[in-house]
């Protein structure tokens, strides 16, 4: 049976996510068996497992770094943000319907079977659990029906690490006033403090771990560097977001309002010369080599916002230039005549698209979830140099699109995808991590620039992935104490550390 650590944040974005993944890493590596885990997760970030089941991509993520399959078990909620105050409910990889948050909050208690059902699941599977908490133990409005934080850790009696993110400032409060903010009960179950996201000379800061353990009451088991290391991001505060520097080739991704599965184009930051800007105001568009429309949430309401904020009218310019454009899932409905929503599945309602390729899509209750792999065929404009090339991906939408376009991708004897001239979409989440794939597209925009791109290796994306989850555990194992987590695991667990601590 499994046994359990589970890493808390004094906030969002404090850095559980990467110490998550640095530990499963880390485990993995030292030759346990390790699986993460996080109850509810709120993310428009999302995957889709090899039985068509939807769960967060932080715990895809993580399951990689622990190098086994994702499993919709390691998250059984996730909640994707329709509005402000709403979102779609996926349970145990399903979608259940969309509820206001103040009736999930009502609710959500209802649910406690389920995450038990797929922790229960997970023990039987591996050695150590990693699991992760969501915004900070201390939110004092939420704790009575807490189930992600010390809610879950109650439930299944597992020991806690909390994390402060330092960068942002503040961390004396951050960590010691969450420590006394909880319950006698709850500040017992933490075990440790890690101070995360160091910049300069630690040396410098030994008083304040001092500080810290005097105060708190909790030794420091590491001081964690900022780390430059290229981890898919776990939400809407991805600092991709920030990127502003444009390289030799300037891929422009329009940030959308409810932007989702933004890590679709980490990749072809691999590549040497290329820039991916995340852009939310039209005049910041530029002249960018490449355009990529991602998914959303809301697809009309994000569509709105591209004519509310003259997004449409640029993106048609430059497209009219020669810009190639190429749209994912809510963006390729954008690049559409016709988008509706007649069963009120997202937003209700309808809207013309940009009228970019001919085609219309209608919402529907039941949402397609799947992996798929197929071949990029009879594909014409600046991208024809892709023909031939093979692709995996998943599909994540509730949206059925038909089109009078020429489709360019194969599967099993079906078409994907439509394309007129250099405007391209599909709803393939994943197309551009084939190496063929990506690096066959940045050549061409080289090309289009009348350069020539000599890296020729061409890496799979899981080979890089993997290389930047080493460095991060390494980079994470050299300035924590190990022993002291192995000693935290093994209270009254048996799990003995491979030093024998």
């Amino acid at each position: 049976m499994a046994k359990s650590i589970m890493i808390q944040g004094t906030m969002s974005s404090a850095g559980k996510s990467l110490i998550v993944t640095a530990l499963c890493r880390i485990f993995t590596q030292d030759g346990y068996k390790c699986m993460p885990f996080k109850s509810q997760n709120m993310a428009l970030n999302s995957y889709i497992t090899r039985n068509g089941l939807e769960m967060g991509r932080a715990q895809a993520m993580q399951a990689e770094a622990c190098c086994t399959e994702p499993d919709v078990i390691m998250n059984p909620i996730l909640l994707k943000p329709t509005t402000d105050i709403g979102s779609q409910i996926i349970l145990n990889g399903k979608p259940i319907g969309n509820m206001s948050a103040s009736e999930y909050f009502r609710r959500k208690k209802e649910f406690i079977p389920d995450i038990m059902k797929a922790y229960h699941e997970l023990e039987k599977k591996c050695d150590i659990i990693v699991i992760e908490g969501a915004g900070s133990p201390a939110e004092l409005n939420l704790r009575s029906d807490d189930i992600v934080n010390m809610g879950l850790a109650k439930l299944v009696k597992s020991p806690v690490l909390l994390v402060g993110d330092i960068d942002r400032g503040g961390i004396f409060a951050q960590l010691i006033g969450t420590v006394r903010l909880l319950e006698k009960s709850e500040q017992n179950m933490i075990k440790a403090l890690i101070v995360n996201k160091f910049r300069g000379d630690k040396n410098i800061f030994q008083s304040g771990c001092d500080i810290l353990e005097n105060k708190s009451g909790k030794p420091v088991a590491g001081v964690i560097p900022y780390i430059n290391c290229d981890i898919d991001d776990e939400d809407s505060l991805s600092e991709r977001f920030e990127n502003n520097e444009k390289g030799i080739i300037d891929i422009a991704v329009i940030k959308l309002p409810r932007i989702s599965n933004f890590t679709d184009f980490n990749v072809f930051s691999q590549y040497d010369g290329v820039s991916v800007r995340y852009v939310s105001k039209p005049e910041n568009l530029k002249s960018p080599d490449f355009i990529i429309i991602p998914g959303t949430k809301s697809t009309i309401s994000d569509m709105k916002f591209l004519r509310e904020s003259g997004f449409e009218c640029k993106i048609k310019k430059l497209v009219s230039s020669g810009i190639p454009i190429f749209g994912i899932c809510g963006g390729f409905q954008m690049l559409g005549k016709r988008i509706s929503d007649p069963y009120n599945t997202e937003s209700g309602g309808e809207i013309s698209g940009m009228g970019l390729l001919d085609t219309e899509t209608v919402f529907y209750p039941e949402k397609t979830q799947t992996q798929t792999s197929g071949i990029v065929s009879d594909i014409g404009g600046v991208f024809s140099v892709l023909n031939g090339m093979q692709f995996e991906g998943y599909e994540i939408h509730m949206g059925r699109t038909l089109s009078n376009e020429k489709a360019f991708l194969k599967s099993n004897g079906k078409t994907y995808g439509a394309y007129k001239n250099n405007i391209y979409g599909c709803y393939i989440h994943g197309i551009f991590d084939s190496p063929e794939i990506s690096c066959g597209i940045v050549k061409k925009l080289y090309q289009l620039k009348n350069l020539e791109y000599n890296d020729t290796k061409k890496i799979s994306r899981s080979e890089y992935k993997n290389m930047q989850y080493d460095i991060l555990a390494d980079e994470v194992r050299r300035n924590i104490d190990m022993n002291l987590i192995y000693r935290i695991i093994s209270q009254g667990a048996g799990i003995i550390s491979p030093e024998g601590d």
